[in-house]
């Protein structure tokens, strides 16, 4: 069984842990039909307790057309059949806790796929019925409905608005085959909170909530205006009484919940983090950070005092499912992310990228709060070029094939150098193929090495598990972080118990503070034993 950290006795678990997500079905492939499984999971079960984590995300399992990868859920309590079956679902989920490892769930209260049972009867049972009540249908504009209902931009590009042979229209903010669903309507209520118990009955320890700020609408649905306060359908004050009511499930449970919420408003922000709502949030300020001092400090800054004005601890990530690899961004002129700045053919580094993301993974984990790991990040995978005919993220059609979509970061992974598609399937070809070169970075060849990012990665963790002061403490809102005295472009701060971090983001090698012991290196000091650039180093005071 996995160990765990002296502070846990007195602090909740979530408050510092180290969690790890994984795509289904890119992970493993236990069946060798090219697809990732369940079993895959399973059979990995003691690669994930050596690295050293705490908790897995499961993004979306659920039956899906897999219109958005996997983002379209057509039944919540139902394994989709490429995956497995839910027999299998709670097997795995306690065989992690055996380990010491938890479990979470994905949901998806947005929207729906088209082919869910409520969607097919809103369908069949045409305009004006109760069943089209649960969805957001409207006539259109124009002389014969021809207009969409109103002027809102689909998260994906293009109108938000499909039309129907009947000539409504329905809404949907992501693909034309997720149907957003109405919050507005007691059923909808009902019904997720079901799917909560659902699935904390099954053993889950905790549920990220996708797209967790936009599920409540403007019942009229108006069209957009720039500045409009509130705004039609994100961050609306209907969303908190919604949370309210599960956080009341989850505590019935001894669950917790970590949101997507992508807000520029620090403080709007922080109300999702009350003590009675949500208990984390995703970080995506620090994610899309550029790899540069004075915006990776104010991140961070911004990031502690945001939480503490709440009592919540903040969460740390790299990259995730739709976020381009960090290995890869890091190794690029524009270091941050911007969904709006993909474009193919970008020239990368990727040298100077994993040197980069190598500090950057002990930047993160030596950071107060909860820390997320995207699959394959631990083996420094890149960003991969998907061939345009093997495409299959709903972005990149959306935007008309100028967008790459986020395929590249869900390539299948590579775990034996010597076996096929590189250990990832014994026999058929992955869902997505992975590029030439992929075995280089496969995870036996990383084993052993002390050099390799897995090593990095592995150490790390460990580091981070049993040493007291990277812990967040039983307190609440706790910063236990202080800045110290550096060069310009080094970024260098204590945590408690003598511990400390130094970055060195400046073109020159740069001094150690005073210390008794080196405890972990991104890459080697100089000759002088100095803190090379775009190098991190973990110190005892």
């Amino acid at each position: 069984m996995a160990a765990n950290r002296p502070s846990e006795a007195t602090a909740p678990w979530w408050r510092d842990a180290a969690i790890y997500q994984i795509y289904v079905r890119s992970f493993a492939d236990g069946d060798g039909d090219g697809t990732g499984d369940l079993a895959g999971v399973r059979a990995r079960l003691p690669y994930l307790v050596e690295l050293g984590v705490d908790a897995l995300w499961f993004t979306p399992w659920y039956l899906s057309p897999l219109a958005d990868g996997g983002y379209d859920v057509a039944d919540y309590r139902t394994i989709d059949p490429a995956f497995g079956t839910l027999a299998e679902a709670e097997k795995l989920i306690a065989e992690a806790r055996e380990l010491g490892i938890r479990t979470i769930v994905d949901i998806v209260p947005n929207h729906v796929s088209d082919q869910h049972a409520w969607f097919r009867a809103a369908l069949e049972a045409g305009p004006g019925s109760p069943e089209r009540d649960l969805f957001h249908f409207r006539k259109g504009r124009g002389a014969n409905g021809e207009i969409p209902p109103n002027d809102w931009v689909s998260e994906f590009g293009g109108t938000p608005w499909t039309r129907l042979d009947d000539g409504e229209w329905y809404l949907h903010l992501f693909a034309t085959q997720q149907p957003d669903l109405n919050w507005a309507h007691p059923a909808v209520r009902r019904e997720h909170e079901d799917v909560l118990r659902f699935w904390f009955e099954r053993g889950v320890a905790g549920v990220r909530i996708d797209s967790a700020a936009l599920l409540a609408k403007d019942p009229a649905l108006p069209d957009f205006v720039i500045g409009s306060d509130p705004h039609p359908f994100v961050d609306r004050d209907e969303l908190h009484d919604i949370y309210r009511s599960w956080r009341a499930i989850a505590d019935e449970y001894g669950g917790v919940f970590v949101g997507e919420v992508w807000l520029p408003d620090t403080e709007r922000f922080a109300r999702y983090l009350r003590p009675d709502e949500l208990h984390t949030a995703f970080n995506f300020n620090f994610l899309a950070c550029p790899w540069e001092p004075e915006k990776l400090r104010t991140a961070i800054d911004d990031t502690l005092a945001e939480h503490a004005s709440v009592g919540a601890p903040a969460t740390w990530v790299l990259c995730n499912h739709d976020v381009t690899r960090t290995v890869t961004r890091y190794g690029r002129e524009e270091t941050g992310f911007d969904f709006a700045a993909k474009a193919f053919g970008t020239p990368t580094d990727l040298a100077l990228g994993t040197r980069r993301a190598r500090a950057a993974a002990l930047l993160s984990l030596a950071l107060p709060g909860a820390a997320y790991l995207y699959q394959g990040e631990e083996l420094g995978l890149p960003e991969a070029d998907i061939p345009l005919d093997r495409i299959q993220d709903p972005m990149h059609f959306r935007k008309n094939g100028t967008d790459p979509g986020r395929d590249g970061c869900r390539v299948p992974m590579p775990w034996a150098a010597g076996e096929p598609y590189a250990g990832f399937g014994a026999t058929a070809e992955p869902w997505l193929p992975q590029p030439e070169g992929w075995s280089d970075y496969a995870a036996d060849l990383q084993d052993g090495d002390p050099h390799s990012m897995l090593s990095l990665y592995r150490e790390a963790l460990r580091l981070r598990r049993f040493e007291p002061g990277f812990g967040t403490g039983g307190e609440p809102g706790i910063r236990r972080l202080t800045w110290l005295d550096a060069a310009p472009g080094v970024l260098a701060f204590a945590r408690t118990d003598g511990l400390l971090c130094v970055v060195n983001l400046a073109a020159e090698a740069a001094e150690l503070p005073p210390h008794s012991a080196v405890l972990l290196t991104s890459g080697p000091l100089d000759a002088a034993g100095r803190l090379p650039r775009d190098t991190a180093v973990w110190l005892r005071a």
